[in-house]
């Protein structure tokens, strides 16, 4: 599979990346068979989170055999300084880890969001300390807001960014394109969520550990979107929360021996089409 150096982090990752939540409610087995594919497909990155329910005491036991071949991301949605390190040390313990490649402040989703991790003693103040102590290599967030992105990334140089870079709110509403150009200029690690989706969700679509409607039964739209994706300005793309979807973005990727090539005219404009003519593009 692809690598991309993430930036100035100078971690080389595979551009296809494994998303935690995948493990969320499975038998040790299920979670150990899951890593082991990745691995053996060529994924070397791993993000997961606290709030995914018990995913990371299902990643912690799955991963370990791999953990020095492997990059690990982990998340905070904790704002206060001493919540943060609580819930770093817990993550830490349950990973089964001595650090995190990367930490993020998870889902920056308001300006009042920022001013309370920015402040002093809040979860950033914390968390650059993790890093001076070794616990932490890089420090990154995620947001699925721009005009927040835009606020903390002037409030502090971050090594990372994970936000939506989906096909149908970057042609329709123009989401992320400025955000994803700013994180370039300052050569962040470019890390793209919701890669596979269509948009919000809407009822009970089978995919439980998805918050947004997957594309799960158009094989050509899965392959566009993914395309679409990886050949923005971002390094790679962490799979949908469903092992179902996980699998159908190796199938793709296998497809290209493990490189996407970028869409053609014609493939663009079937994307542009569909995506102005949604009434949704944008969603959490």
């Amino acid at each position: 599979m692809e690598n991309r150096v993430l930036g100035r982090t100078g971690i080389r990752a595979s551009v296809y990346a494994f998303g935690g939540i995948v493990t969320k409610d499975t038998t040790a087995k299920e979670s150990s068979d899951a890593v082991a594919r990745a691995v053996d497909a060529g994924v070397n990155y791993f993000d997961v989170a606290p709030s995914y329910g018990n995913a990371q005491d299902m990643l912690g036991p799955a991963l370990e055999p791999y953990r020095n071949r492997v990059t690990l991301a982990c998340k905070t949605a904790v704002r206060d300084g001493a919540g943060a390190r609580r819930e770093l040390e817990h993550s830490l313990k349950t990973l089964r880890t001595d650090h995190f490649d990367v930490y993020q402040i998870h889902g920056l989703a308001t300006m009042e969001d920022v001013e309370q991790v920015i402040a002093p003693g809040g979860a950033l103040e914390t968390i650059a300390d993790a890093k001076k102590e070794g616990l932490v290599r890089f420090i990154g967030f995620s947001s699925h807001n721009d005009a927040a992105s835009m606020r903390v990334m002037d409030a502090f140089d971050f090594d990372s960014i994970l936000t939506p870079v989906n096909w149908a709110s970057w042609l329709k509403n123009g989401f992320a394109r400025d955000v994803i150009a700013r994180a370039k200029d300052r050569d962040m690690a470019r890390l793209a969520l919701k890669a596979q989706a269509y948009g919000p969700k809407n009822g009970d679509d089978g995919y439980e550990r998805c918050w947004y409607h997957p594309i799960a039964d158009d094989p050509r739209l899965a392959e566009l979107a993914l395309r679409f994706t990886l050949t923005r300005d971002v390094h790679l793309a962490i799979c949908p929360g469903d092992v179902r979807l996980f699998d159908l973005g190796l199938s793709i990727l296998k497809k290209y021996g493990g490189t996407l090539p970028p869409l053609d005219g014609e493939e663009l404009g079937e994307l542009t089409t569909r995506a102005k003519r949604m009434e949704e593009a944008l969603f959490e």
